[in-house]
């Protein structure tokens, strides 16, 4: 078979010719068709089907300048473009969609005029050499230069596609070709700018009208593919269109397509529209709501779904919170439960700011309260307030509830949560505009009349310490005199919604719990900056309601508000000491106005009523915290006297010590609140009392065994006392026999004893066995009684001085004894002694030294830290004996000696 005639067109040099001349001359120009307009038609042809297809032709076909024209002959169609909306309907460029995919920006300036032709070109033959060019520029956009190229020549804007589409889109029946328009607009939304421009050149109405009419499963896949695009970042045109285009109820139907892409891509946009206000509540009477929670709802449940794959729909569902119809739908449809289980998910953190201002929108819905607050809501916003923040994603005014459409805020430099949450507070009606809204406001207050000007308060707001002196304004809740300008953070939400619950007629159940009150204390002590005020009316509010009185004493929560606002002892630093902000005479001053507060509810009939009730008939625990918070609450004599002594109250806490604690620091508690108790009982210390560490006792007296031990002695020792291990020490058979019946007995009876010059003592090591001789000879004071006591640190049992003490007991010495125990005292329990020693100190078990312990412990100037671990050191030291330490404790904070008739 003969080769085939070469054509002219088969020369790439050829075709590039024509273009550049078409390019030059337009479109439609030139004199003679047959020399014009039909070789650009072939060079065209021949470009798309041979040149740029062949291997390497999209590089020579770039490399030869062949773009420039193109885009020239681009330009000149467009300028033709009234003369293709005379043309009739037809199938749109096939290409059309991969041209697109190569704008990533648009041009910012106009596409440059050309001049009309002389004669206009027939419509379908304009038609068909745009679809050429669209198609060669699709092919050469595959590659990354060309792309590159075609930006820097400014190509992009004159290629005036998207006035072509739209029109294509109500023009066109064709499924294939609808297709191919559709697809051309997914790809050219691929920047906020393009989709934003696509929007307001109305290309999202058609498709939302095309979705509406039930089209073919291939239509409908390109259809929510596309408008998955252009809802990225919603804008308020794209949900326009696509809520007068009819298709929100189509887009909530195919939420339960069985084609996967399908589902999810319909999924994420209606997540995307819940980004504008004016179109969340016909997106919840479409069944958004439902749609969107039970997929939220099925990803969480899933283990291999992602935090990543959950983040836009957390985003939908906490925004749908915002518009009244929604929050009762998505409290219907268990959305409560939902959002409960984000807060309680520490992998979900990052949204835990977000959830919590949703749920402000709750804030006047008694039911879903009442039911957050059974879910363990209170507790978890407690932990808010000093958790750190999440990376939270700034919403626009447009995402504001549409409630109230006419209010609108200016854009503003606040942080995500105060902006989200002011929004919905304007459309609320709780406020008039962004200007009303002070950080002082609360939902609790109405809003007050401004002042007369001359009465007018200063603007600025005060500094840290007087934020932190309000509450003495605030014994009863209500508003401060000046409404100073509160910071609002991060914690503003939470802070809101607890001061939405404490002013329920009784909030203890909530609010009055130890991870609450933890939660509001540690905020109050650890900002970085002055607290809110909010927190500190909460607080205030609390201790001002009777109703909360029992559960602050159950709770051990006016223990725990002395503890940590007046002592400065917070759980964390115990028995760690911990750092935080240096406020403490601010803190001091706060928790001393609470526990007022609690005082003045205490001491009403029907507190009285209620401390009884708790003491005598309460269970085993409830009575134990009662005596315990009793000394911190009670001040009237006729009160505490009866609960604590004539009632047991002290007895009843004394033998709760050695068992199992019921709170992490109820040692604490319970060494303040027997130090408060011996406050109140001797207000000074009484007389009778030896102080808790033994006077220094001066010079010390001479020694009168010394003189025996010497070369010659005097006068001369007529007796040696012989060791265990050896050792003979002299003695004066006359002075050992007067000091004690023991030694009468040994040494002047008819025991062998007293016949021999050489006496046994078993049983005593030298150092032991030495204050002993001494004091068998008269000295009193003479430093012999230290010998035997060890340095603090070092442990009592086994050291000589119990040795001595066991030895002095044993020969009847009741002096050496006392004078031996007054020793340890000084070393032990002295200011060289810590709270470690004094268990120490008590495992010996005397007595005297159980009341040195008790009087160190509960001594009216001892450090509280201190205290409470000596507390703990005599427990520990006490074991199941508990008699012992309780006799001790019980004597000292009576005020009575060691043994004396203590009140039963």
């Amino acid at each position: 078979m003969a080769a085939a005639k070469p054509t002219p067109t088969d020369s790439l040099s050829f075709c590039l010719a024509q273009l550049t001349a078409a390019a030059g001359e337009g479109v439609g120009g030139g004199k003679d068709t047959a020399t014009n307009e039909t070789p650009l038609g072939r060079a065209l042809l021949a470009l798309r089907t041979r040149h740029v297809k062949a291997a390497g032709g999209i590089e020579r076909f770039r490399a030869r300048g062949g773009l420039r024209p193109l885009l020239a002959l681009l330009r000149r169609a467009a300028a033709a473009g009234p003369a293709l909306s005379q043309a009739g309907p037809g199938s749109a460029p096939s290409s059309v969609e991969s041209a697109a995919s190569a704008a990533p920006a648009p041009s910012s300036g106009p596409a440059p005029s050309a001049a009309s032709p002389s004669t206009p070109s027939p419509p379908a033959r304009l038609r068909k050499t745009l679809d050429l060019a669209l198609s060669i520029l699709a092919n050469c956009c595959t590659e990354g230069a060309c792309r590159a190229e075609v930006r820097r020549l400014g190509g992009i804007g004159p290629l005036g596609a998207v006035p072509l589409l739209v029109e294509s889109l109500t023009a066109c029946q064709d499924s294939q070709c609808l297709q191919s328009v559709v697809r051309a607009l997914r790809n050219l939304a691929d920047s906020p700018q393009h989709r934003l421009a696509l929007a307001q050149q109305g290309a999202v109405r058609p498709l939302a009208e095309l979705l509406a009419a039930a089209p073919d499963p291939a239509l409908t896949l390109a259809l929510v593919r596309a408008l998955l695009e252009l809802s990225r970042g919603c804008s308020r045109a794209c949900a326009e269109q696509l809520s007068l285009g009819g298709g929100l109820g189509p887009l909530v139907s195919l939420a339960s397509h069985p084609k996967r892409a399908v589902r999810e891509a319909t999924i994420l946009i209606l997540a995307n529209l819940c980004a504008q206000g004016l179109v969340r509540p016909a997106l919840g009477n479409a069944g958004g709501v439902e749609v969107l929670l039970g997929e939220l709802r099925r990803r969480r449940g899933s283990t291999g779904a992602s935090p990543a794959s959950q983040q836009p729909l957390v985003r939908a569902v906490c925004l749908l919170c915002r518009e009244a119809i929604n929050r009762a739908r998505l409290r219907d449809a268990g959305g409560l439960e939902l959002l409960m289980g984000l807060l309680r998910d520490p992998r979900a953190s990052a949204w835990h700011p977000r959830v919590v201002a949703a749920l402000v929108g709750f804030l006047y819905d008694t039911g879903a309260l009442g039911r957050l607050q059974a879910l363990g809501l209170v507790p978890l916003l407690a932990g808010q307030l000093c958790g750190e923040a999440g990376d939270e994603e700034e919403e626009g005014r447009e995402a504001a509830s549409w409630d109230f459409p006419e209010e609108r805020t200016p854009e503003r430099a606040e942080a995500g949560s105060f902006r989200s949450l002011r929004s919905w507070l304007i459309s609320e009606g709780y406020a008039a505009g962004p200007g009303d809204i002070s950080p002082d406001w609360s939902p609790e207050r109405c809003p007050q009349p401004p002042p007369p000007p001359e009465a007018a308060e200063p603007a600025s707001p005060a500094p840290g310490p007087t934020l932190l002196r309000t509450p003495r304004t605030l014994r009863t809740p209500g508003r401060s005199p000046a409404a100073a300008e509160e910071p609002w953070g991060r914690e503003g939400p939470a802070l809101l919604l607890l001061s939405r619950f404490s002013q329920a007629p009784d909030p203890s159940g909530a609010l009055v719990t130890g991870p609450a009150l933890c939660g509001l204390l540690a905020y109050v002590t650890g900002a970085p900056g002055p607290p809110s005020p909010r927190a500190l009316r909460i607080l205030a509010r609390l201790t001002c309601n009777p109703a909360c009185l029992e559960a602050f004493v159950r709770s051990y929560g006016a223990a725990l508000l002395r503890a940590w606002l007046v002592l400065g002892v917070a759980p964390d630093d115990w028995p760690e000491l911990g750092t935080r902000p240096d406020r403490s005479s601010q803190h001091r001053e706060l928790g001393e106005m609470l526990l007022q507060n609690l005082t003045v509810q205490a001491e009403s009939p029907f507190g009285v009523g209620a401390l009884t009730h708790l003491l005598l008939s309460g269970s085993p625990e409830d009575r134990v915290a009662c005596a315990l918070t009793l000394p911190f609450i009670c001040r009237k004599p006729s009160l505490w006297r009866r609960l604590l002594l004539d009632q047991g109250g002290l007895r009843l806490l004394l033998s709760a010590l050695t068992r199992p604690a019921p709170h992490p620091l109820f040692l604490f508690f319970a060494a303040d609140s027997l130090s408060c108790l011996q406050g109140l009982v001797s207000p000074t210390v009484s007389p009778a009392l030896p102080p808790a560490v033994p006077l220094d006792l001066g010079p010390p007296s001479p020694c009168l065994y010394e003189p025996l031990l010497g070369p010659a002695p005097i006068p001369a020792p007529d007796l040696h006392f012989l060791l265990d291990s050896g050792l003979q020490l002299p003695a004066q058979r006359a002075a050992s026999a007067t000091a004690s019946p023991f030694f009468r007995a040994l040494l002047a009876g008819s025991f062998a004893e007293a016949q021999m010059d050489l006496v046994p003592l078993r049983g005593l090591s030298p150092s032991a066995a030495w204050p002993i001789l001494h004091h068998l000879h008269g000295c009193r004071g003479c430093g012999a009684a230290l010998g035997p006591i060890p340095p603090p640190g070092q442990p009592l049992l086994g050291s000589g001085a119990e040795e001595a003490l066991e030895a002095a007991g044993r020969f009847l010495l009741p002096g050496l004894e006392e004078e031996l125990e007054e020793a340890v005292g000084r070393i032990h329990l002295g200011p060289q002694g810590g709270p470690e020693s004094v268990g120490e100190v008590f495992r010996l078990g005397r007595p005297r030294l159980a009341a040195h312990c008790a009087r160190w412990t509960l001594g009216p100037g001892q450090c509280p830290r201190k205290r409470a671990l000596a507390l703990v050191g005599l427990v520990e030291a006490a074991g199941e004996e508990a008699g012992p330490l309780t006799e001790a404790l019980l004597a000292v904070v009576m005020g009575v000696e060691l043994g004396a008739k203590v009140p039963p």
